[in-house]
């Protein structure tokens, strides 16, 4: 009797901005059914500006994820210039994207945030779905500590990510948003989730301060990989080893498991540790060199990061599609 073929893994991808681009880029590679969870407490640049002036969710990071969602060929290619593409004048329009532009307006249209996104969706032809992690804007706290040891508050995520303070942690306001409905849906529906890469406490582990989305990623019985970022980031993790990455995670949500951590041995300092840190955690390492080899050596190779992902599925409890 013939095997039965593989069905498509139900993936889902959580985070924000270039981190999270760097995963569907790979991911849409590996699997057709595939879900970005997209935070939106951006409160900067146009999707700030747009946040004020309409009162909605910030598009910028969701227009960022539609167009890593892209395909490689003429009509993905361009469409995703086009919506990255930025306003340069003396007047309004200047700093503005068109993607973000795009975004406000199907929301005026069809008065759905899920809604307007499918019809870029559909327009771009993206080889996957983008949620909001809400449905309502989210404001960033952290508590942070100076150097002279000071507690103190900041709030807004341009703020927190660029603060020269030690982030000791982070809540939301409001602080029981308004949940999008389907993006906890595909939590829970998923195979595989994943976190990062990317800004760790403004991208990152937003999600597990929704308290809903926070049940959902606890209660899932998905494969939970986590992808390493290559570098820290300037301000809001300055200084961090790829251990810590995991420390804080832990500390921050210790029920939380991980299974499989995705690192590159030619950007962790210290291998053995991290082994041991992931060892007590319960996950295991997938070492893999998933830098680009050429330009920006700090960002992911999507085809690399792509062979990753295939690896662990194939390797773990989820057969790989193809």
């Amino acid at each position: 009797m013939p095997n039965a073929p593989q069905r498509p893994l139900a993936v889902v991808a959580l985070g924000g901005g270039h981190g999270l681009a760097a995963s569907l880029r790979a991911l849409r590679r590996v699997t057709p059914h595939l879900t970005a969870v997209v935070g939106v407490s951006d409160d900067g640049g146009s999707s700030g500006r747009l946040r004020d002036e309409f009162g909605i969710v910030p598009p910028g990071d969701l227009r960022m994820a539609l167009a890593a969602l892209c395909g490689d060929d003429e009509w993905g290619s361009t469409w995703a210039r086009v919506l990255q593409h930025r306003f340069s004048s003396s007047g309004q329009l200047n700093g503005h994207s068109l993607g973000n532009l795009l975004i406000t307006a199907l929301w005026e249209e069809t008065q759905d945030v899920v809604s307007g996104l499918d019809w870029v969706a559909r327009l771009l032809d993206a080889k996957g779905k983008v949620l909001p992690l809400c449905i309502e804007p989210l404001e960033i706290v952290a508590q942070v500590k100076t150097n002279l040891g000071v507690n103190e508050e900041v709030r807004g995520q341009v703020q927190v990510a660029t603060t020269p303070h030690e982030i000791q942690s982070i809540a939301l306001a409001p602080e029981n948003p308004a949940v999008c409905k389907e993006a906890v849906a595909a939590v829970r529906a998923a195979d595989a989730l994943v976190l990062g890469p990317g800004s760790w406490y403004t991208s990152v582990l937003t999600h597990f301060q929704v308290p809903e989305m926070s049940r959902a990623l606890h209660e899932s019985t998905a494969m939970r990989i986590l992808t390493l970022n290559l570098r820290p980031q300037a301000g809001e993790t300055d200084g961090y080893s790829a251990t810590r990455y995991l420390e804080v995670l832990a500390k921050s949500y210790p029920d939380f498991r991980v299974d499989v951590v995705i690192a590159d041995p030619d950007h962790v300092g210290d291998t053995l540790e991290l082994e041991r840190v992931a060892k007590i955690a319960g996950a295991r390492i997938e070492w893999a060199r998933v830098a680009n080899s050429v330009g920006a050596k700090d960002q992911h190779a999507p085809e690399s990061l792509a062979s990753a992902f295939t690896s662990i599925f194939a390797h773990g409890r989820i057969d790989s599609w193809q």
